[in-house]
């Protein structure tokens, strides 16, 4: 993930009064590809109903830790190929965001007379 804010960046705090967050209810871990997806789907929503340069949003979150997976064979006879859990760190396959109960994940800044 590459962007994390979109709409208008430069606007001062007093220009979008209402915010409103996206908070997460249990600990858990979200992939970039969800982030991605999230911030998407908001700033489509946002720009069909609202503007462009009707609003502010900034994903929260940032995904650091890496995904690593160890590759097995499940073919006959893999008990005899594979040395079973010498060696298992495995390959980086994606990144996530390791979230905790009650941490914002995306916010979005908006005029008041402009909310659903």
């Amino acid at each position: 993930m590459r962007i994390y804010d979109v709409g208008r960046k430069k606007a001062n705090v007093d220009e979008f009064p209402l915010c409103v967050h996206l908070v997460s209810m249990e600990k858990d871990n979200l992939s970039s590809e969800a982030l991605e997806a999230a911030r998407i789907a908001c700033y489509k929503y946002m720009v069909k109903f609202e503007g462009k340069d009707k609003f502010h949003m900034r994903v929260r979150v940032h995904s650091w830790h890496v995904l690593r997976i160890k590759k097995m064979l499940s073919c006959a006879g893999a008990d005899r190929l594979q040395t079973g859990m010498r060696g298992a760190f495995g390959k980086p396959t994606g990144t996530c965001a390791r979230v905790r109960i009650g941490q914002v994940i995306l916010s979005v800044s908006t005029k008041e007379n402009l909310s659903p």
